[in-house]
């Protein structure tokens, strides 16, 4: 089998209705995997129906991942009826605000999607493979993994769990034959880059530090999704694979 091929294997993917979601959902399905993707109601559907376009088998379910009785009800269902090989946790949400006037609701909010709903998620469908002795996790992680950022405290605190949480599990779950690792995409032209690529301040500092000199795309963080899902990466544990254009090069 060529070692990126994905044929035979189920993926879910979780936020992929738009952006980086719906990129990394269209990679795999590209290098052959079906799909099941988790998001909100009525988000998916135009990723359905190019997913469906490429051959490959698709389906939609609802789940807000900030509902944790939700997902543990909808992974239960999944594992029920299907065999999930490849996870990838890519729902996230980011709140930008003075961190002394940071809520307990933004807060948790924020740390309820991007680091309590994946690790849920990761023990829910990580619990069936370590059993059969197989699976690849990738989780989305971020720049903010490693730096503070500037009035994004909520989003860096769980980025930086995300990256926690990868290598924990990694170090538990290698033994048992399931790869945990991690995308950390760089200055991205998504929906939670709007707020900064609309200031032409930020904009323009920020595009000066990145070697490749353009904002990344969905495209570029595909291809890395579709490398740690694969054979390819069967020797590749508790990574955070920085996707950057070179910024943290400089």
């Amino acid at each position: 089998m060529h070692p990126f091929d994905l044929h035979g294997r189920r993926a879910v993917v979780t936020g992929a209705g738009r952006g980086l979601g719906q990129a990394i959902a269209l990679g795999l399905a590209r290098a052959g995997a079906d799909l099941l993707l988790l998001g909100r109601p009525g988000s998916q559907s135009g990723t359905v129906e190019q997913v469906a376009g490429l051959g490959r088998d698709v389906v939609a379910v609802d789940l807000d991942v900030s509902d944790h009785d939700a997902v543990e009800r909808v992974a239960a269902g999944i594992n029920r009826d299907h065999r999930v090989d490849i996870l990838v946790n890519n729902a996230g949400i980011i709140e930008r605000e003075d961190s002394v006037d940071v809520s307990r609701h933004s807060w948790n909010r924020v740390l309820d999607v991007n680091l309590s709903g994946l690790f849920l998620l990761c023990q829910a469908f990580g619990r069936p493979m370590t059993e059969r002795g197989h699976g690849k996790i990738v989780n989305v992680a971020s720049l903010l993994s490693f730096q503070g950022g500037i009035r994004v405290a909520s989003y860096a605190a769980s980025k930086h769990g995300v990256a926690g949480i990868t290598k924990a599990l990694a170090n538990e779950w290698a033994p048992l034959g399931v790869q945990v690792n991690a995308i950390a995409p760089g200055y991205m032209a998504t929906d939670n880059t709007t707020a900064l690529r609309t200031d032409p301040d930020r904009a323009r500092s920020i595009l000066e530090r990145i070697p490749a000199g353009r904002w990344g795309e969905g495209a570029d963080i595909a291809g890395a999704a579709v490398f740690l899902s694969s054979p390819a990466a069967d020797y590749v544990n508790g990574h955070v694979l920085v996707v950057d254009g070179g910024w943290m090069a400089r």
